[in-house]
């Protein structure tokens, strides 16, 4: 029988509300978005990344959450968009996916760590304090990415058509942290996050 983990024990919905406050980017509205689709639950871990997007000469601003609940994986979107020809003011457009646990069948976590001669485990990590920057990938099945390559033989001078080889990964949602753009408290959280939710669906 397992450990019973602090992260089961533990709600986070203060400090995600606090960090969506500090963000500063419509609190009201993202986090209004996030409780329809965390329905009451506790949160046991968070990511927020707040990014702004280029729009011609504009820059408008984009935030995605991931919030992991003791039965879900909940994935929030904020943007928001100049007036058009239906809404005539600057508006926001939000949207929540909910994932069941079991659901989710890919943690994939790509970590890029300056000077790895300096490694040592348990001490300070070098892509925590130096530059360094992690890849989350999350798949639960709705988007599959398919990667196509010519197929060649081990003769270079072939010129048959050997058709195309490749590979299908589950790509659903894909988060990069970097320590220069996010910050080191950035990076840590997004290792929280993925150690919390790999201990959540490996059972």
């Amino acid at each position: 029988m397992r450990d019973l983990n602090a992260q089961e024990v533990a709600d986070a919905s203060t400090e995600l509300r606090q960090a969506i406050d500090q963000c500063g980017y419509y609190p009201d509205v993202v986090s209004d978005s996030l409780a329809i689709a965390i329905a009451g639950e506790p949160i046991r871990a968070f990511v927020l990344q707040h990014e702004p997007t280029f729009d011609r000469d504009e820059v408008r601003r984009h935030i995605t959450i991931l919030c992991l609940t003791p039965t879900r994986l909940i994935v929030g979107h904020t943007d928001e968009h100049a007036a058009d020809d239906l809404i005539r003011a600057p508006y926001a457009s939000t949207s929540t996916e909910a994932i069941p646990l079991p659901r989710v069948n890919a943690v994939v976590v790509n970590r890029v760590v300056p000077n790895p001669a300096g490694y040592a485990s348990g001490k300070a990590d070098p892509a925590v304090s130096g530059g360094g920057e992690v890849v989350l990938t999350i798949g639960w099945g709705m988007v599959n990415r398919i990667d196509l390559e010519p197929a060649v033989c081990a003769d270079p001078n072939c010129e048959a058509d050997h058709g195309y080889t490749g590979s299908v990964a589950a790509d659903d949602i894909s988060l990069r942290i970097s320590a220069a753009a996010d910050g080191p408290a950035g990076i840590q959280q997004v290792l929280d996050f993925a150690r919390a939710l790999s201990f959540a669906t490996s059972r």
